[in-house]
C-alpha cells in the first residue's frame, strides 16, 4: 500500500503541470517578466545533449515518465515557477544551470509542437521483480529515467572518489555545486576517448537539478543507497580502447590501453581484471606483448577466437598497455573486460572497440 500511495502522489502532482503549467496553487514569481521566446533555440536547450529534459517528457514533449509539455497550453510564467520550485518529484534547476531567456525559448517552442496523441512509454520501464529501492528509482522518483535500470551513472560517480551516503546526499540535493566540485577533481588525460559532442554555446553546464529534501525525503534516499549496495555500489571506472599502433591503413599492429579513471588518492582499486581482445574472422594473431598476457583461445560468447590478458589489479590512475600484431589489417576489433572485485550482480561487462575512423572508444556500464 505505500508503494501505490506514493506513486498516487506523484501523479497526482505531474499531472497539475500538464493541465495548468505548474502545481496547484503555485503563481509567477514577481518581477518574472516574459522575455520574448526563440523557439529554435528552445529546441535546442530542450533536446541537444546538454539537457536531459526528453528523457522524462518525451523527445517532442508529448510525455513519457514525466507530464506532456507540447501543446502550447505552458505560459513563461508558470513553467518558469515550475522549473525553479516543481512541486512534484523533479529537481529544481536553478538560473545557473537554465536561464530565464532559455525557458521563454522553451516554452515558445513547445507551442510549435501538436499535442500528442498519448505519451511514450517510459524511457526505462520498470522490471518485473524489481526490489524496494529499484522500484523507487525507476517508477516513483524516476531518477532511472536518466541514469538508467541499474544506476550505472551514480555508481560510477561514487566509485570515482570512494562515494559514502554523504556524497550520495549531497549529489542529490545540492547537485549543481556538488557535481561541479566532482567534475574538478576528475583528471581529464585519463580518458582520451571518443569526445563528446560540445552543446549549443553556454549550454555546457549540469543537466540535473537540486531535489528538495522536502519533495524527496532522506529516508527514501537510504532506501535506493541501499538498493545500490545490494547490486554493488562501485562500479569500476575503467576505461579501454583500442589504437593503430601505426598511422597507416595497412596497418596491422594496434595498441590496447587499460585506464582506471577513478581519482588519484581517491577512487577504488579494481582487481582480477580479465581483459579480451577478439580476432576477426580469417585473421590471425602474430603476436602480443604485455604483462600478463595468457594466450589465445576461443570464446563461445564472442563466438571468435580471443587474446587474453590477466592485471592483478589497477589503482585509481593506473593504466596498462598491450599491443598486438595480426596477420592482415582490422576495420572492426572489439575488446572485453571482466573483474573480481569489486563484485557487481549488475553491468559486469565493459566493452571497448577500435578508436579512430574504424571504429570508437569505449566505456563500461553505460
Amino acid at each position: 500500500m505505500r508503494r501505490v500511495m506514493l506513486g498516487v502522489g506523484v501523479f497526482v502532482a505531474v499531472t497539475a503541470i500538464a493541465q495548468t503549467g505548474v502545481g496547484a496553487g503555485q503563481t509567477a514569481p514577481q518581477g518574472a517578466t516574459a522575455p520574448a521566446g526563440d523557439a529554435a533555440a528552445g529546441k535546442l536547450h530542450y533536446t541537444f545533449g546538454n539537457t536531459s529534459c526528453t528523457n522524462c517528457h518525451g523527445v517532442e514533449g508529448q510525455g513519457a515518465f514525466g507530464p506532456a509539455l507540447a501543446g502550447g497550453r505552458l505560459t513563461f510564467e508558470r513553467f518558469r515557477a515550475y522549473v525553479r520550485n516543481p512541486l512534484a518529484r523533479m529537481p529544481a534547476y536553478p538560473e545557473s544551470e537554465l536561464t530565464d531567456q532559455e525557458i521563454a525559448d522553451m516554452v515558445a517552442y513547445f507551442a510549435t509542437i501538436p499535442a500528442g496523441a498519448k505519451p511514450l512509454a517510459w524511457r526505462t520501464p520498470l522490471p518485473e521483480g524489481a526490489p524496494r529501492g529499484q522500484q523507487l528509482a525507476i517508477s516513483i522518483v524516476g531518477c532511472a529515467q536518466c541514469h538508467g535500470a541499474t544506476f550505472e551513472t551514480p555508481r560510477h560517480g561514487a566509485a570515482e572518489v570512494s562515494g559514502d551516503f554523504d556524497w550520495f546526499k549531497r549529489q542529490v540535493y545540492d547537485h549543481t555545486n556538488a557535481m561541479r566540485e566532482h567534475w574538478a577533481q576528475i583528471d581529464r588525460s585519463l580518458q582520451p576517448l571518443t569526445p563528446l559532442p560540445s552543446g549549443p554555446p553556454g549550454r555546457n553546464r549540469i543537466r540535473m537539478g537540486n531535489y528538495s529534501p522536502s519533495r524527496l525525503p532522506e529516508a527514501t534516499l537510504k532506501e535506493m543507497w541501499a538498493w545500490m549496495n545490494d547490486i554493488g555500489l562501485y562500479l569500476p571506472v575503467l576505461r579501454g580502447r583500442i589504437t593503430p599502433a601505426e598511422p597507416t591503413p595497412a596497418a596491422r599492429a594496434y595498441t590496447v590501453e587499460v585506464i582506471n579513471t577513478a581519482v588519484k588518492g581517491k577512487g577504488i582499486t579494481t582487481e582480477g581484471i580479465t581483459v579480451q581482445v577478439a580476432l576477426p574472422a580469417g585473421v590471425t594473431l602474430v603476436s602480443a606483448t604485455g604483462n600478463g598476457y595468457q594466450g589465445v583461445h576461443h570464446s563461445e560468447e564472442a563466438k571468435a577466437d580471443v587474446a587474453a590478458w590477466k592485471i592483478p589489479s589497477l589503482v585509481a590512475g593506473d593504466r596498462q598497455v598491450f599491443t598486438v600484431t595480426l596477420s592482415a589489417p582490422a576495420s572492426t576489433l572489439k575488446g572485453t573486460m571482466t573483474w573480481a572485485k569489486p563484485a557487481v550482480k549488475a553491468d559486469g561487462e565493459i566493452e571497448f572497440a577500435l578508436a579512430g575512423p574504424g571504429g570508437r572508444g569505449g566505456r563500461g556500464g553505460v
